[in-house]
């Protein structure tokens, strides 16, 4: 937790929280740094003061995403309902809903926008950055919906590219999995969303969503997979969504995503304006996986950026955003 400057000193004062967590392969010795930086840029006054609250939603499984999962437990459910009531009757926060922002990277991205989608009562918006999938009609690249799906192969039997640097496919979605063959069934990125969205099998572990040597998609463990898409999510559930949502979804990626997740969120936009949402998904030209916070000659610039949109939006008491849109 990284208390605001002052926050000894103003003891009267009430500060709006910010529930940032990281992406795969992160942990708490990882997003120690940021805690750091978010202070210096306090005290700076290049951000507000803010309370950040610095989750770490890592397992030995891979990322558990803050879903309530039938394998990996229900942590959704458990930030929600234990874990922010605690920390909102031990430090002085702000205790309504429009006092809570979400903000993560990558699947940490992906985990922010579930939250808000699926506690739109509990927080007052999300930030959320270069989101793993958020349709899986492109699950960085496949369609997991076409009927006889294949994740390594397309139609016309090339591969589906994975990974790319300076407009150049370094790995398809094949050899990825490949590596995580080698890793074993703990470790991979595959595996860890299979940790998170899959049935239980009979070996108490999760069913794989698509087999490792072919790479066909089992359409069975996709139906099961489809409560955590997200865009179906909204689109199913709007009407009763929209009154505690509409306002709140901020999605930022780049068009030159790494991982190809501008895809992804391309579909999630459709949805939102056929939906007529007030929701803003902003793709920033050029832009990859890693440089997507860069601001003029900050790495991290972007981050007061978002800072200040979640402390105005507390300050005006509701939701503010641009309708969803390009620029």
């Amino acid at each position: 937790m990284v208390e605001p400057p002052g926050y000894k000193e103003h003891s009267s004062v009430r500060y709006p929280a910010v529930y940032y967590t990281h992406g795969f392969g992160g942990n708490l010795a990882r997003i120690r740094p940021v805690a750091g930086d978010v202070y210096r840029r306090m005290t700076e006054k290049k951000m507000p003061a803010t309370m950040w609250i610095l989750l770490d939603e890592s397992l030995p499984t891979g990322t558990h995403e803050f879903a309530d999962s039938v394998n990996n437990g229900p942590w959704g459910k458990a930030l929600t309902s234990e874990l922010i009531p605690y920390l909102e009757s031990r430090y002085r926060l702000d205790a309504r809903a429009g006092a809570r922002f979400l903000n993560g990277h990558s699947s940490g991205g992906w985990a922010t926008l579930w939250l808000q989608v699926t506690y739109p009562e509990v927080f007052g918006g999300t930030w959320s950055t270069s989101p793993d999938s958020s349709d899986f009609h492109d699950f960085t690249g496949p369609d997991l919906y076409t009927p006889h799906a294949n994740v390594y192969r397309r139609s016309d039997g090339s591969l589906y590219p994975l990974i790319r640097n300076d407009g150049k496919v370094v790995a398809s979605f094949k050899d990825f999995a490949r590596l995580e063959g080698v890793l074993g069934p703990y470790g991979g990125q595959f595996a860890s969303f299979e940790w998170v969205f899959s049935p239980r099998g009979p070996d108490g572990r999760p069913t794989p969503m698509f087999d490792r040597v072919t790479g066909d998609v089992d359409a069975t463990v996709v139906r099961a997979w489809e409560k955590y898409d997200i865009a179906r999510t909204l689109e199913a559930n709007w009407p009763a969504l929209s009154p505690n949502l509409n306002g709140k979804i901020h999605v930022i990626v780049g068009t030159a995503d790494t991982f190809y997740l501008d895809g992804a969120a391309h579909k999630l936009k459709a949805v939102l304006d056929r939906l007529g949402a007030n929701a803003q998904v902003t793709f920033l030209e050029g832009r990859t996986h890693f440089d997507l916070y860069k601001a003029d000659a900050d790495p991290r610039g972007l981050m007061d950026q978002i800072a200040a949109r979640m402390y105005r939006t507390w300050q005006s008491g509701s939701p503010v955003s641009k309708r969803a849109g390009r620029k």
